[in-house]
């Protein structure tokens, strides 16, 4: 599955440094603003232990993890709604986003310029909401305006069912705050509107509070941060910690065990970047499902809700086509048994039909005929 999140923010709040870090590639990193004019794209791999495991287990030929897609794209500034900075070229590629991975700057620096003369973590936020909104009232103004009509003088009643809707995003966004925090709308209805209207303010939203490297291991104390982290709060959104510079140094060390002792030497398990990653992945409501053997073990993306045939149909439209059925037992099941004989000889391993839905972690053997 082909999803990605983009990564947006004010021009010098670190994207390209997190972009950098992120893919380990080396797209520009200038101290002015639009020094990312056209969108970058990395592939990155989605860290997980059970893969690893799996791999020490079956000694494949090959392991494969699952992948997830970031886009770097250009500062925003104030009147980006009305084409201005790079504007209409930033609104686009979060129209392509699947996800919005906001990094908002939470370090003072008399060296690197920022665009509105300061570090204001909450006027940063609240200058890109304002921004989306604008862009997705006239968005939804004019929706409306359309099917306004036909809902009172045809009575159609999908039209009136989308007014109804049209109307309580266009008042919430109409006070510059994003659609996602419009109140009074079902699960029904907000699954219309993403299918329908393709607003920018609904698409979920991560945020990324980029610390400095002093700041990094006493976050209690960094005020920014606690800024982001409750304003995050206050819309059920995620805020990752994360010192853009810091994560680029570890990410230009080549051998894993040495990153590893670095991330130990100051007291971490894991990079934030691998939480940011991980955080993405779980974001747009992806999990995971693996297949195994001497061949490959291998991790595959899936969205939560799909089938098992739906599944198969990722690893190859055939698998699709000609389901017979999936034979799956538990990750958690082959991580006790240790093989694949001892689960079958303990009933662990399931044979499921068509209307079964994957849950993370199942590790599966599909069966097909065409």
């Amino acid at each position: 599955m082909s999803l990605k999140a983009g990564i947006v923010g004010l021009p010098n709040v670190g994207k390209s440094t997190l972009f950098n870090a992120i893919t380990n590639s080396h797209v520009e990193a200038a101290n002015y603003p639009f020094a990312t004019i056209k969108p970058n794209t990395g592939i990155v791999t989605v860290p997980d232990e059970r893969l690893d495991f799996l791999d020490e287990l079956f000694h494949p030929a090959r392991k494969i993890p699952a992948t997830f897609e970031f886009y770097d794209i250009a500062g925003l500034v104030k009147g980006a709604s009305k084409g201005e900075g790079l504007g209409n070229q930033f609104l686009a590629a979060i129209r392509e986003s699947d996800a919005i991975v906001e990094v908002v700057r939470c370090f003072e620096s008399s060296e690197i310029i920022h665009v509105d003369g300061g570090v204001d973590p909450a006027r940063d936020i609240e200058t890109i909401d304002l921004e989306l909104a604008m862009a997705d009232f006239e968005t939804v103004s004019n929706r409306k305006g359309k099917v306004a009509t036909k809902a009172r003088v045809g009575h159609d009643k999908e039209a009136a069912y989308e007014v109804a809707i049209l109307e309580k995003l266009e008042e919430t966004l109409g006070q510059g705050l994003p659609a996602r925090l419009t109140k009074g709308l079902s699960a029904e209805q907000i699954e219309y509107a993403n299918k329908n209207f393709f607003l920018l303010t609904l698409k979920p939203i991560l945020y990324v509070a980029n610390v400095a490297a002093d700041d990094y291991a006493d976050l209690e104390h960094c005020a920014h941060y606690l800024t982001v982290k409750k304003i995050a709060e206050s819309q059920g959104a995620q805020c990752i910690p994360v010192s853009c510079e810091i994560e680029y140094d570890i990410s230009q060390i080549e051998d894993k065990k040495d990153r590893q002792e670095f991330l130990e030497s100051m007291g971490a398990t894991e990079s934030g970047l691998d939480k940011l990653t991980k955080a993405a992945y779980k974001l747009l409501n992806l999990s995971t499902f693996f297949t195994c053997g001497t061949d490959e073990c291998r991790a595959w993306t899936f969205s939560n809700g799909m089938t098992a045939p739906e599944c198969a149909g990722i690893i190859h439209t055939d698998f699709q086509k000609g389901f017979i059925k999936a034979e799956i037992y538990d990750f958690e099941d082959i991580k006790k048994y240790r093989s694949e004989a001892a689960i079958k000889e303990a009933g662990k391993m399931r044979m499921e039909g068509k209307e079964y839905r994957m849950k993370d972690g199942d590790c599966v053997f599909f069966r097909f005929n065409v």
